[in-house]
């Protein structure tokens, strides 16, 4: 009985296989040679019975769908990247999670308020990609928000210093569960409020990346190389505070990134269909116009393999929803840090010599 289950099942894909081949224009050897290869390229092994034939599948409708999105007149393209062989809702269930309830009140600062008669001149575009390190990768850990957070704390502590430090993801992952929850979601201003109470975060060298949640270890909790002097919210649902911010510094946010355009995003500005259902914390890490199309530049955490090597361009100035392209003004934040990190600890101290990088 098994066995004849498994061949109907076998058949069905099969047909589904032709019919697709048929309505994308490619044949199923052309189809199957780019599997080949992309299945290389992002080191792909499948284990299970049929489940290379499954994700074969799976892969030929995703590249149907990218042919038929790129035969048209849009302002961004989508590619096989490494998300080509799972399905829109493997990929909202792993790689989207919903950000955490907000415990605090938020209250907006007015650092960065625009203002209609403000006199400050803000560059026609900004690139703070140079404060960066190597895109991380949060794998399948839902912890978008502590990516988010750390990398917006390694480009200030950068700009302000002159020095990178790679600081640890993963002790925000295990650690901050007062009001987050590690791979399950979280928000990036519970993150901002653990670290300043903490005093500060481990390397990344010390407390390295699992891509899974962890039991806190107290004494690399307690090491801390890099400290911010608090956080600060911009004013929620204006994009021109937040292009004033961006000015200055790079700031997080939270958008809706569950739609297959944007899990099969390759490049150019994204300006497809999306809401505001927040489930993924970003970096914005400038901003900018392409092909008379304003842009958002921005640092995700799904490594180089996606996008424009881990970075996304998406609509900016949207005129139909205050917040924002899906929701990106919504809820905008970044940590303040003022001078060198005088408040480390000795241990950190000494390992810091070896962890920065100069300019």
């Amino acid at each position: 009985m098994a066995s004849i289950l498994h061949s109907l099942i076998l058949f069905s894909l099969i047909t589904l296989s032709l019919a697709l081949d048929l309505s994308s224009g490619r044949s199923n050897e052309d189809v199957m040679t780019l599997y080949e290869k992309w299945l290389v390229k992002h080191h792909k092994v499948y284990n299970g019975l049929g489940e290379k034939e499954q994700r074969f599948q799976i892969f030929k409708d995703n590249l149907k769908f990218i042919d038929e999105h790129n035969a048209q007149n849009h302002s961004y393209r989508v590619g096989l990247n490494e998300f080509a062989d799972i399905t829109n809702e493997e990929y909202r269930m792993n790689f989207c999670t919903r950000t955490s309830s907000i415990k605090n009140k938020i209250i907006s600062s007015e650092r960065y308020a625009y203002k209609i008669d403000d006199s400050e001149i803000l560059p026609a575009s900004v690139d703070w990609r140079w404060a960066f390190g190597p895109i991380k990768k949060q794998g399948s850990c839902g912890a978008c928000w502590a990516y988010s957070v750390v990398a917006a704390m390694e480009a200030i502590n950068k700009i302000v210093t002159g020095k990178f430090v790679n600081l640890s993801v993963q002790e925000l992952v295990d650690c901050d569960r007062k009001f987050n929850k590690g791979c399950k979601g979280g928000f990036m201003g519970h993150a901002f409020e653990f670290i300043i109470e903490n005093g500060g975060l481990d390397s990344e060298e010390d407390y390295p990346n699992q891509e899974r949640e962890g039991k806190c270890d107290q004494a690399k909790k307690n090491t801390k190389v890099v400290s911010i002097d608090g956080y600060e919210n911009v004013t929620r649902y204006n994009e021109n505070a937040l292009k004033k911010a961006m000015a200055h510094q790079p700031v997080t946010v939270a958008f809706e990134a569950s739609g297959r355009a944007l899990q099969l995003y390759q490049s150019g500005v994204f300006s497809g269909n999306c809401g505001t259902s927040l489930d993924h914390g970003v970096v914005v890490v400038g901003y900018g116009s392409e092909n008379g199309i304003d842009y958002w530049l921005v640092r995700n955490s799904w490594g180089t393999n996606w996008g424009e090597n881990g970075y996304f361009k998406i609509e900016r100035n949207y005129r139909y929803n205050r917040g924002g392209k899906c929701g990106i003004a919504m809820f905008p934040a970044y940590p303040v840090k003022h001078a060198q990190n005088s408040a480390i600890t000795k241990l950190a101290d000494e390992k810091i010599q070896v962890l920065v990088t100069s300019v």
